[in-house]
């Protein structure tokens, strides 16, 4: 009997390792759609330059996260043996792998944001700052109960700061540390003239196009796998995660008025906007947070680069800054069971966190880029600007002339 305990629960550890292994990779892969989407939306001259950044900033945060901002967030270390390490199946270490990933899309959110302008390695110093340090912060909060917190949302609403798989946490975080990256950095030559918008083209809508299908399907490991362990996966996630994903194209596609930008946004700001509540919420008040966030993405996207002036060349701050702060305070609001929600949230815990998780990334955001801008400089000169980052920082362009 003993023996058939034994292996039942090894079969268990390692089942739990392998879901969470694959959720890893699944989310690993959605950093090529980061890098294809930034590739089809900035200029020919910097599509080499988009690549080489989204993959050597994943590189900084992983070493970077496992020395310092795993040990911020959850109080664990990698500073013991390796026989240590590999116990239960190395379940710990897949877990670090999984959370990694989603700290790695911080700086992979960030540098859609300061596109076609920005210098190399000062902006490699920044991405290893911020996942190191500030990202960890919020996420030790939200997701590890530091600081206690959780603890006195609960106390004094009922319920603590919900956020299943990111809204907030990653996607909310990402979104308002590029903010300030972006107004620091300031707009691109050229993008203004008498006060008045001069449109950039896209240089490929199919690299475009396949950059948001590449995310989508990545997006249903990043919330579904969120679960962490095989007895806490869940349906309701998934149809959730589809629903929001096929509001927000709607929307996208009829307020952005057949944009093929925005339509491929358009899924992506629904699926920022449903990580906080996707296991709590009906699928029906799933599909009105993608609709919300679609049309959310449209009216803020257009309104920031017309009216604001700030040059956000992706729209990484309306597609996963407000849609993410959407997002988690829809959790507060479709999670409730009036809604058809499970319940178990305060919508007043939802904003208190909400806010908190963007000053954090906000103010944090202004120290690290604005350190690193008054010491060594953030921005390219106006001729490496002029002739583009592929060539003036990697002295190769996307495509051979021979």
């Amino acid at each position: 009997m003993e023996a058939t305990t034994s292996a039942v629960a090894a079969l268990v550890q390692s089942s739990n390792t392998l879901f969470i292994l694959m959720g890893a990779i699944m989310v690993l892969a959605m950093h090529a759609g980061f890098a294809f989407l930034e590739v089809g939306t900035v200029r020919h001259k910097n599509q080499v330059n988009a690549l080489v950044k989204i993959m050597t900033d994943f590189g900084f945060s992983c070493v970077t996260y496992f020395f310092v901002g795993y040990w911020i967030a959850y109080d664990q270390h990698f500073f013991i043996s390796a026989q240590e390490l590999g116990a239960n199946n190395g379940y710990q270490l897949v877990k670090f792998f999984f959370l990694m990933t989603f700290a790695a899309a911080i700086p992979a959110i960030i540098s859609g944001g300061i596109a076609e302008r920005a210098r190399f390695w000062p902006l490699l110093i920044a991405s290893a700052l911020t996942v190191g340090i500030v990202y960890p912060l919020f996420e030790g909060i939200a997701w590890n109960g530091n600081y206690g917190f959780q603890a006195w949302l609960e106390a004094t609403f009922g319920a603590s700061f919900h956020d299943f798989a990111g809204s907030v946490v990653v996607h909310g975080v990402g979104g308002w540390l590029a903010l300030a990256a972006v107004l620091l950095l300031g707009t691109r030559k050229g993008r203004y003239r008498k006060g008045k918008l001069v449109a950039f083209a896209p240089s490929s809508i199919p690299f475009l196009a396949l950059g948001s299908w590449i995310l989508t399907i990545g997006w249903f490991g990043f919330n579904v796998m969120s679960a962490q362990t095989l007895d806490g996966i869940s349906g309701l996630v998934a149809v959730n995660t589809l629903m929001a994903m096929a509001g927000g194209t709607i929307a996208a596609l009829v307020i952005g008025k057949n944009d093929p930008g925005f339509v491929h946004n358009g899924p992506l700001a629904g699926l920022v906007a449903i990580c906080a509540g996707s296991d709590l919420m009906h699928p029906i008040g799933a599909l009105a947070v993608g609709l919300i966030a679609g049309g959310l993405f449209v009216y803020a996207f257009m309104l920031t680069q017309n009216r604001w002036k700030i040059d956000d060349v992706l729209g990484v701050w309306p597609l996963h800054g407000l849609c993410g702060a959407w997002g988690g305070i829809a959790a507060g609001i479709f999670g409730l069971e009036m809604f058809g929600g499970l319940g178990g949230v305060s919508l007043m815990s939802q904003l208190i966190g909400t806010l908190l998780g963007l000053s954090i990334a906000l103010v944090g955001g202004f120290i690290v880029y604005g350190g690193v801008k008054a010491f060594i400089g953030l921005r390219l000169t106006d001729e490496e600007e002029f002739n583009g980052a592929d060539l003036s920082i990697h002295k190769i362009g996307a495509t051979s002339q021979d």
